[in-house]
């Protein structure tokens, strides 16, 4: 069988799927909008596209070093609502009783993580599946590294490896680091070049190749594009930095610490009901990697009241009953 990897963002999905679904919160009140729409991505990814490893990353609060290069970077984001943000513990003790590898470090973001985990997948032969709800992961993709980039919530994905990124925007993966250069982020404050578009950059970039080339031809532009860039060229440049994603994090991993084994899947639907999700239990019998708990079957024909502390004792031992009633039609009480 081929190695195939999944690895998500964790910060991306719960937050898209918070805001997707409406408020949800099990019997003792916690809210779990979130995690059911995690969970629900999850099943579904892996029932598509049948991983044998999977990992999923996650942001720390700790600053980052592209904080430390550019204070204004991701100002203005909205704070993270406390019902979301209560959701991330439970999340991550769920992933724990699914046996699914967790990576974070402080001063790098999960799509460093990620960059970094793909590439050593990549150059162990692995078929990469990176999701995310961030469009800045586009640039990992290649022959052997799928992005699949959420929408509609979370219920559904684009697809982008290397092929279908030079059909959509006309440019290599790693060449989308220049276009956000150019462009900017309005999402994560990275300013990039004031006044250059998508449209502009794109034609800069298939005459030039990257922002350098753009930077080192500017006498070769015309009018207020020439203008934007000679005023802008560090910006350029340090946008360009911003919007790189790492691809050799000191992360501490093992690809086989990612492997998508066995789990218990009495603790799982455990921790479903804990949850309040009930209606998730079912989807567990077709989860692949899940192994339940054996037990003896144990029977026991109730026919007589005689039976019926054997029947107790029985209830007691195993922690457990399934009642099989036989129905009669009429009046039993007629048949006697």
């Amino acid at each position: 069988m081929d190695k195939r990897l999944i690895i998500i963002d964790g910060n991306s999905i719960i937050n898209r799927a918070f805001y997707a679904l409406p408020e949800m919160n099990n019997k003792e009140g916690l809210k779990t909008n979130a995690i059911y729409g995690f969970t629900t991505m999850l099943f579904k990814i892996i029932d598509t596209y049948k991983p044998t490893h999977i990992s999923v990353a996650f942001d720390r609060k700790a600053p980052t070093f592209r904080h430390l290069e550019f204070d204004e970077y991701k100002a203005g984001r909205k704070k993270m609502p406390d019902e979301l943000r209560v959701q991330f513990e439970p999340l991550k003790e769920l992933l724990d009783k699914f046996n699914i590898n967790r990576l974070e470090i402080d001063g790098y973001e999960a799509d460093d993580i990620i960059g970094t985990v793909s590439k050593l997948a990549e150059d162990n032969d692995y078929k990469v599946y990176i999701v995310t709800g961030d469009k800045d992961a586009i640039q990992l993709a290649s022959d052997k590294t799928t992005t699949l980039i959420t929408k509609k919530g979370v219920g559904e994905v684009e697809e982008y490896d290397f092929e279908s990124v030079m059909k959509t925007y006309e440019m290599t993966p790693t060449q989308f680091i220049d276009l956000k250069g150019l462009m900017g982020d309005k999402s994560d404050n990275i300013p990039g070049v004031p006044g250059i578009g998508e449209k502009t950059g794109i034609k800069l970039i298939k005459e030039f190749s990257n922002i350098e080339g753009i930077i080192e031809n500017v006498e070769s532009l015309k009018g207020s594009v020439k203008k934007k860039i000679e005023e802008n060229k560090d910006l350029a440049i340090m946008s360009k930095r911003l919007a790189t994603i790492i691809r050799d994090v000191p992360v501490e991993f093992k690809l086989e610490d990612l492997e998508y084994g066995e789990f218990d899947k009495d603790a799982v639907i455990e921790a479903f009901r804990n949850l309040g999700f009930t209606s998730l239990i079912s989807r567990l019998v077709d989860l692949d990697g899940g192994q339940q708990k054996e037990e003896e079957e144990v029977k026991l024909n109730i026919d007589k009241l005689e039976n019926i502390d054997e029947f107790i004792k029985q209830i007691n031992e195993n922690k457990k009953v399934i009642l099989k009633t036989v129905k009669r039609e009429g009046n039993i009480l007629e048949k006697i």
